[in-house]
């Protein structure tokens, strides 16, 4: 037979089955979109990390020994001095899309001549630009707030009064933005794996559609090395098919998330997310498809009486791998180690699952008399058995999206109470200078549209035990009712009150980073004066990385001047936001305010933490999608073999009605076991999200909740996709019955 006729015979199988083609490409192209789209963003967002963290390379930071504030009186002095410096300015643009650090141009030329002759070119372009213009994208931003200045490694003599520390970044945020990519990578690692299920499972019922005529071409004399090596380029191509435009489609995903995703990695991590340029490592996910469609679909599967004999032993072991993977979960202390643990849960829950639902199924074969039940359950058991992978790709699509929808449910919960607590005000007033804090307190405490206030000053603090590292320092009033209903993570009995008599709290971030708990003691520094406290509290802190030291207003040294201030208002009965407005701007003339209410500040918020959960919540939906339609092209194929049994139900007198919602049963019962298996794996996956990867990945815990109701939507939805497989099915009922088609032409087994 000549190769080309060959070709065709081979191929044929596609122009009889157009489906299953389409269904091959369908999930290929969505998977690969899928992946690629995130591993892009996943990919710029390592390079922007990486570039953040090289920045300060070379490069210290001078600072005032008295602990005040450097300005560019002190940039002057040190110029005069000779030293060379270089201003530096980190600021959030008004549109709050990443982060901008202002230069001054002019100052880099010295560095040049002082033998740092590539910082100019390390510091072009990206986040940099002047500082003027700096200034001008944020103008709600107090021009010495972050403000900086930057001098070579290799200046050591200074003028009286300056100090050099080693430069740091404003967050060190690097080791929580990598888990938090992780996350991203382990969660697209999971569709993948479900692609290769269902890759799998279309496949195989391909090849035993074709095994009558591989025999009949092996007969012709056609070598089984030669249809192994045709069927190897046949994956190819249609991986080649499948996997280039779903990487391009992936990348237009990327394109249209990058918005929302830099914003936030630049409100959770401080990274600014820097485009780049589509490199080969961008096409990787097409060399990676197509390497997966082969290691999958490359053996038929089919199982001989020796791997019978054994299923009993790949059932223990699947059992042990489970109890492997559970203890592993609970022991992990890393993410990486984590994601270990939750493969080996997934993999023995993917073996068990078809078995333990058919031998449950033949166990309740064995209690039924009535001889159409009977005939249901052997036929439901036969047909979870046959589509296993399909089945196991859906209970773990379902499981995923259970998860996901309680996570971000209760961090919209947890997040929500958090900002009531915190918003207790009704207007937020912020301070361009904070040296007007005096008279804007007196202003507000002459008005009586003024019920109660607060101020919030902050800044930074030096931490030097347990551990020396730079937090940022919160300052408020120990005494004010509006704060005293805040829920702690832990606490002293009446910590407020201790929090006056000089202790300090810290958020969960700071706790987590060095091991802190209620009691321990610490020293810090602020403007240059040395502290020692206990800590009264731990308190959760929503949607920041960095670590923060709470301490009272009343403690802060003389010395300090705040980077930012703040006063939180709540109105009299009956006043509004308007007429502070207006009552202000008679008593403070010539002084920046900026009044917000509280709404639009939780407003901001939220919408900022929607994007958080954007890209998790769109690849678990769609991952479902493509694991439920799926399965339903598989299930209609593969009622469309039984077919002949469901004419002889006919030809022993069962009714057309009745036939017809036996088998709406029957398919409705496949995909609603698949979805009620994936809720014991949800409820796990849910808690290994929110106590064990959440803490990793992003630096605080979120409590464990469970949404039965939206397990009710998922069953439902189980229960549509079986629906119409059924109504598919029952189209073809009244066509001529085809040939008797055995269990062993499908599988390789007898029934």
């Amino acid at each position: 037979m000549t190769g080309r006729r060959l070709w065709l015979a081979s191929v044929s199988h596609y122009r009889r089955h157009p489906l299953q083609l389409v269904a091959l490409l369908l999930i290929l192209i969505l998977a690969t979109a899928l992946w690629s789209g995130v591993w892009d963003l996943t990919r710029q967002a390592r390079q922007s990390l990486q570039q953040g963290t090289g920045l300060l390379e070379g490069l210290q930071e001078i600072r005032r020994q008295d602990g005040a504030p450097v300005t560019v009186a002190d940039f002057v002095t040190l110029r005069r001095a000779g030293v060379c410096v270089l201003p530096w300015l980190e600021v959030t643009p008004a549109n709050g899309q990443g982060r901008v650090i202002g230069i001054d141009p002019l100052s880099l030329g010295c560095f040049a001549e002082g033998g740092q002759s590539g910082l100019p070119q390390r510091i072009q372009g990206g986040p940099f630009e002047d500082i003027g213009r700096a200034i001008e994208s944020s103008p709600n931003t107090p021009a010495t707030a972050g403000f900086r200045l930057m001098a070579s490694t290799a200046v050591t003599d200074l003028p009286s009064g300056y100090r050099n520390v080693p430069a740091e970044p404003r967050l060190a945020t690097g080791e929580l933005a990598d888990s938090f990519l992780l996350n991203l990578d382990a969660l697209c690692v999971l569709v993948l794996l479900i692609t290769g299920l269902l890759i799998r499972s279309v496949y195989l019922l391909g090849l035993s559609q074709r095994r009558a005529s591989t025999q009949l071409l092996t007969r012709f004399g056609v070598p089984a090395h030669r249809l192994h090596r045709m069927r190897l380029v046949e994956l190819t191509v249609i991986s080649l098919l499948g996997a280039v435009p779903g990487t391009a489609l992936g990348l237009l995903m990327a394109q249209v998330f990058a918005q929302g995703f830099g914003r936030v990695l630049s409100g959770l991590f401080d990274v600014t997310l820097v485009g780049n340029a589509i490199t080969w490592m961008a096409c990787l996910p097409i060399p990676v498809m197509i390497g997966l469609v082969l290691a999958w679909c490359s053996f038929d599967g089919r199982e001989d009486d020796t791997g019978r004999r054994r299923r009993g032993d790949r059932g223990r072991l699947a059992a042990v791998v489970l109890l492997l993977g559970i203890v592993g979960l609970i022991l992990a202390n890393t993410l990486v180690l984590v994601f270990a643990a939750l493969a080996l849960v997934f993999l023995g829950v993917g073996l068990l699952t078809p078995a333990l639902l058919a031998r449950g199924l033949d166990a309740a074969a064995r209690h039924t008399a009535k001889p159409l039940r009977l005939w249901s359950v052997r036929e439901l058991s036969v047909m979870i058995r046959r589509l296993g992978l399909p089945v196991v790709a859906l209970q773990f699509a379902a499981a995923t999206v259970i998860a996901i929808q309680a996570l971000v449910g209760t961090f919209e919960t947890t997040f929500y109470e958090w900002l009531d607590q915190r918003l207790q005000g009704d207007v937020y007033l912020e301070l361009r200078e904070p040296a007007d804090l005096p008279r804007v307190e007196g202003a507000l405490s002459g008005l009586e549209s003024v019920a109660q206030r607060y101020t919030v000053q902050r800044d930074r603090a030096e931490l030097t035990q347990p551990q020396p590292v730079s937090v940022d320092l919160l300052a408020l009033p120990s005494d004010s009712s509006l704060l005293h209903h805040w829920t702690f993570l832990s606490a002293v009995s009446d910590p407020w009150s201790q929090l006056d008599r000089g202790q300090v709290m810290v958020n969960e971030q700071l706790a987590r980073r060095l091991g802190l708990a209620t009691g321990d003691r610490l020293s810090y520094r602020i403007a240059g004066q040395a502290y020692q406290a206990t800590v009264a509290a731990v308190y959760a802190d929503y949607g920041r990385p960095s670590g923060e030291l709470l301490v009272a207003a009343s403690s802060l040294p003389a010395a300090f001047r705040s980077a930012f201030t703040s006063v939180t208002v709540a109105l009299a009965e009956g006043a509004t936001p308007a007429d502070l407005r207006a009552a202000l701007a008679d008593a403070l003339p010539g002084v920046r305010l900026e009044l917000r209410d509280t709404a639009s500040v939780r407003g901001l918020a939220t919408r900022i933490f929607e994007q958080t959960f954007l890209l998790t919540r769109a690849i678990s939906m769609l991952t479902l999608v493509l694991a439920g339609v799926s399965l339903l092209v598989l299930g209609w194929v593969f009622f469309g073999t039984r077919r002949w049994y469901f004419h002889l139900l006919r030809v022993w007198g069962v009714g057309r009605r009745a036939l017809r919602w036996r088998i709406s049963g029957l398919s409705v019962a496949v995909t609603l076991m698949a979805c009620l298996a994936a809720l014991p794996l949800g409820i796990l996956l849910t808690w290994v999200l929110v106590a064990r990867i959440n803490p990793l990945a992003f630096g605080w815990s979120l409590p464990m909740a469970v949404y039965p109701l939206f397990w009710l939507q998922l069953v439902v939805v189980a229960g549509v996709i079986g629906l119409i497989i059924a109504w598919l099915i029952q189209r073809r009922l009244d066509e001529r019955p085809p040939e008797p088609v055995t269990v062993g032409q499908l599988q390789g087994a007898e029934r």
